[in-house]
């Protein structure tokens, strides 16, 4: 599933692509996606201009002068890819259609941008921007980790006694939005925190030092255009390249980057947790 650094990095590929002009031609190809899609969705966007994307936590939402916002979250395999403008220097074509392209977006300028999603656990709505905060797939987020609400004295209250592993606290999306499982590992280990560890346990300067460290990782996902393990592109069609300075996550056996002790790999949750036993206590 897309965290933060992907959504974030296709939002940035989609803009020169989107704001600030009309969709001209909207084409909605099935009625659902992983939920039903809105009534009358091509004909809600056709000849709306996109005022500006923003991303909240793992969606994208594009604000419309209509007064409604197109939610976008991108699942498992949803990919935005834009053709037809001028992309880094190179004009791309529109390809031909393919099987899984859901929704098409023929923008103003020349673009098109298509969402395609082969596996279907993507997502779109229409919500009305004054009311986005109640769409129930919105409601009870947390705050933004790069927003000034997220900081250490909230933090360090937002955790105070919980018994729950340190890395399931930080992947709660109430407690913080858009952080995953690829860079809650990651961040743990920089600041030397055992994923295991009772989050109400850990000292509090401890727990304060996790702010600047998660954003600190997020800012270098995004700049390397996220992680491509296996379905993320950007809408250029490039891959993300993080991956290749993952220091524990995916690593499993191998040596950790700083101490060489083998990396372990555990299961919380479901999910599989990335750690060095001797570097994070």
């Amino acid at each position: 599933m897309p965290e933060l650094p992907e959504v974030e990095t296709v939002r940035r590929s989609l803009a020169p692509a989107m704001e600030g002009r009309v969709i001209t031609q909207a084409q909605v190809n099935r009625p659902d996606l992983r939920w039903p899609l809105p009534e009358r969705m091509a004909e809600r966007l056709t000849g709306r201009r996109v005022e500006r994307l923003r991303r909240r936590s793992k969606y994208i939402l594009a604000d419309l002068d209509s007064g409604e916002s197109l939610l976008i979250h991108l699942g498992m395999s949803g990919r935005m890819l834009v053709s037809g403008d001028m992309l880094g220097g190179f004009h791309h074509d529109h390809p031909a259609p393919q099987k899984h392209d859901h929704v098409v977006l023929d923008m103003e300028g020349g673009a098109r941008v298509t969402f395609n999603d082969a596996r279907r656990f993507g997502a779109m709505d229409l919500v009305r921007t004054d009311r986005e905060a109640a769409h129930w797939l919105l409601a009870g987020l947390g705050p933004e980790p790069f927003g000034n609400e997220f900081n250490e004295d909230y933090l360090v209250a937002r955790l105070k006694g919980r018994a729950t592993p340190i890395k399931a606290a930080l992947l709660d999306q109430h407690v913080v939005a858009g952080l995953g499982n690829i860079y809650v590992s990651e961040a743990l280990f920089r600041a030397g925190i055992d994923p295991r560890r009772q989050a109400g346990r850990i000292a509090a300067q401890r727990i304060a030092a996790l702010v600047p460290v998660i954003r600190e990782v997020l800012s270098e996902a995004i700049a390397a255009g996220g992680s491509s393990l296996r379905d993320h592109r950007q809408a250029s069609g490039e891959l993300g390249y993080f991956q290749h300075a993952f220091r524990v996550y995916d690593r499993e056996g191998a040596p950790c980057v700083t101490c060489g002790t083998p990396l372990k790999r555990i299961v919380q949750s479901g999910r599989s947790t990335f750690f060095c036993p001797a570097c994070q206590k």
